[in-house]
């Protein structure tokens, strides 16, 4: 076998020719690191100094892993072991486990969530799901960090976690549920304990350690910043005293502390292994220069010990445009403007498949499916479900359904007096006043309050919509969202977007107390940081065009008291950056008396209420009628077609054609494309 070393580029080649023992490759995003340690494993393969079955690749994906595996058959190597941390240690230990276990039989546990919840509730504290999945994470935390149930609350005492309920109960439950798991049947292994056992075999058992090191001489590791202690544990315990280890990583893509995971194995490499070949990948092969000059500008202003790891990437593709910045007043309008640009993309040839819209938490994604869905574009959402399929979300409507069988409700439930309404029916599955410290809670919460956020939004648009109304607009809106598609557009948090790539990204939502989220603020510098690298992470998932975004307020109308994220701060020159040309940063005023416009009707109508608009009489009642028709065949409420000031605008402007109708307010294109030629009709007395 011969490889091609000439496929490299100098810095890929000195770490994939390094001379065999402890190698450390610090890899910038879009350096080309998959190639690099695929190289390394053929060049050690290749030179005699190992065997393909000797040699053991672990990742943190099994994608990676598959990937992995299939570039060295392309080179004619087979027989190289690519695995995950977790797949390795379950082989491993399914041929091992008689040496050590006897006749004791094991099985994986597929799904811990069942048992720690009975060991919630024989501890007497709170167990609603939320409440156990968070403590599940606390567990499954302690477990990664090397932390016994006796020692946990007096760890989680030196970090920034904040657990869901009193650590000395979390501890008391993270020691029911291990007590759970052992019978006299057997034992059931969770994920963690595939790890924390394999580790002891090797630890314990000497001739366990002595078979498996004679089968494995050469070890690689990929994403090492985002190592954990345990998984540390096992792969010093595969090591034994030898030291033949390739890792490959960036400690300013960690991202993951939450889990456990910790950059200071890889920070730590030439500390532990004083003689390891240390190499730099910064050649950036995925992003433009424009894109790589922004990510260095956001990873420049990083502080503490991660950052002086940092990579100055050089963009290796041709030149392309620069970064966009734009403020909007609202959200809405923020989605609104991102659809648009994304439809003028595909328009201009660019894949929706090859576009994506990443934000920081998954209670952001509904206003840009909403955007989407208005203007035809389909989409996907990655990492999560798709905002009206969300649990939480489809029992507070179910709430809500209930709620608007009652009798009674409030007067004031109403257009904008929904909102009110809706807090207090969904207060009791979760939706406090604050927002709740545990991260399943802490999401449940936000997905409820944008579920409220936006029945203000529907209630301020249309001032006489009832409870019975904003179910149906609710419904439409649930059933109006495309299927997923690998061919959509991508919506994803910036947690999920890791590892993928896209030609044009869209960053939005970049405010304070979003990116960073608030409770990173309130953790301090080191979690303010960890937010810097997830914002960076994100910067770097784009190819040729970047797009970054913030709304100052949630609604229209809503105060502007939102700032925009400190990530930005020396990169933006303008400290409040503008859509040049665009009205919607400017109050919308009167066509007739130049008078700020306040209520939704004024905005739609283009005038004051008071002010003469001009309809044609005789076209808006007909236009009323048209409506009443159609919503009974429809099964509507009548303003769910148009609203009365949507009707009256249309009489107003008497449109020509379906362009001109777009530009009314309140028409967008699925209604055009749904009723634009009835009204177009009744306009021009065609209609029968």
């Amino acid at each position: 076998m011969a490889i091609n070393l000439d496929e490299l580029d100098p810095d890929q080649r000195v770490a994939a020719t390094a001379p065999r023992g402890p190698v450390c490759i610090l890899a910038g995003a879009g350096t080309g690191k998959t190639r690099t340690i695929t190289y390394r494993i053929a060049h050690l393969i290749d030179q005699g100094f190992v065997g393909p079955n000797r040699v053991l690749a672990v990742t943190f994906t099994a994608r990676a892993a598959g990937e992995m595996r299939h570039r060295l058959a392309r080179m004619g190597i087979g027989g190289v072991q690519a695995r995950t941390f977790h797949a390795a240690a379950r082989r491993q230990l399914r041929y091992f486990w008689p040496q050590v276990a006897g006749d004791l039989p094991w099985r994986l546990l597929d799904n811990k969530f069942p048992l720690v919840g009975r060991a919630t509730r024989s501890v007497g504290v709170d167990s609603s799901t939320e409440t156990v999945r968070d403590i599940l994470g606390e567990i499954e935390w302690a477990k990664a960090s090397l932390v016994t149930p006796d020692a946990y609350a007096q760890a989680i005492a030196g970090t920034q976690r904040t657990p869901p309920v009193d650590a000395e109960k979390v501890a008391e439950v993270y020691r029911r549920y291990e007590q759970a798991k052992t019978s006299e049947e057997g034992m059931l292994l969770d994920f963690d304990d595939l790890l924390l056992h394999t580790a002891a075999a090797l630890e314990n058992a000497p001739a366990v350690a002595e078979e498996f090191h004679e089968q494995y001489r050469s070890f690689v590791v990929d994403e090492y910043q985002d190592v954990t202690p345990l998984q540390q544990r096992v792969l010093d315990a595969w090591l034994g005293d030898r030291d033949d280890l390739t890792v490959v990583g960036d400690a300013n893509q960690t991202i993951y502390s939450f889990t456990g995971a910790t950059p200071d194995f890889l920070l730590n490499f030439t500390r532990k292994y004083p003689d390891a070949t240390l190499t730099r990948l910064e050649r950036d092969y995925r992003s433009t220069p424009q894109v790589t000059r922004l990510a260095n500008a956001v990873i420049g202003r990083a502080k503490g010990r991660v950052a002086g790891t940092r990579l100055e990437l050089t963009g290796m593709r041709d030149p392309g445009p620069e970064p966009e910045f734009s403020v909007h007043d609202d959200e809405p309008a923020e989605a609104a403007a991102v659809a648009k640009k994304i439809a003028e993309l595909i328009d201009s040839g660019t894949p929706p498949s090859e576009i994506a819209v990443l934000y920081r938490i998954n209670a952001q994604s509904a206003v840009f499916e909403q955007a989407l869905s208005d203007v035809g574009i389909v989409y996907q959402v990655r990492g999560g479900e798709g905002f009206f399929n969300r649990t939480e979300v489809r029992k507070a409507i179910s709430e809500l359904v209930r709620a608007a069988q009652r009798d009674d409700l409030p007067d004031e439930a109403v257009g904008p007096g929904l909102r009110v309404v809706a807090r207090a029916v969904l207060a009791p599955l979760g939706l406090t006043p604050e927002e709740p410290e545990g991260a399943q809670a802490r999401e449940r919460w936000q997905s409820l309050n944008a579920l409220v956020e936006l029945v203000h939004e529907l209630g301020l648009a249309t001032p006489d919509l009832d409870m019975n109304g904003l179910l149906v607009q609710l419904k439409n809106r649930a059933e109006a969202k495309h299927p997923p598609t690998v061919q959509g557009v991508t919506l994803a948090s910036l947690h999920a977007a890791k590892g993928l790539e896209w030609n044009a990204v869209f960053l939005v939502g970049l405010v304070e107390n979003t990116l960073p989220i608030s409770h990173a603020i309130k953790a301090g510098d080191h979690q303010i940081e960890e937010e810097r690298r997830l914002f960076y992470v994100g910067v770097t998932r784009a190819r040729t065009h970047l797009f970054c975004s913030w709304a100052l307020a949630r609604q229209e109308g809503g105060r502007k008291s939102r700032k925009r994220t400190r990530f930005l701060d020396g990169i933006v020159t303008d400290p409040e950056p503008v859509e040049r040309g665009s009205s919607r940063n400017r109050p919308k005023r009167c066509r007739v008396c130049g008078s700020p416009l306040q209520s939704p009707q004024e905005k739609v109508l283009r005038r004051c209420i008071d002010c003469p608009g001009g309809a044609d009489d005789g076209i808006f009642e007909q236009l009323r009628a048209w409506r009443a028709e159609t919503a009974r065949e429809d099964q509507v409420p009548a303003y769910i077609v148009f609203s009365d000031a949507t009707l009256m605008a249309i009489a107003e402007a008497m449109p020509a054609d379906e362009r001109e109708l777009l530009g009314v307010s309140g028409v967008g294109p699925v209604k055009v494309d749904k009723y634009g030629g009835q009204v177009l009709a009744i306009i021009n007395g065609t209609l029968d």
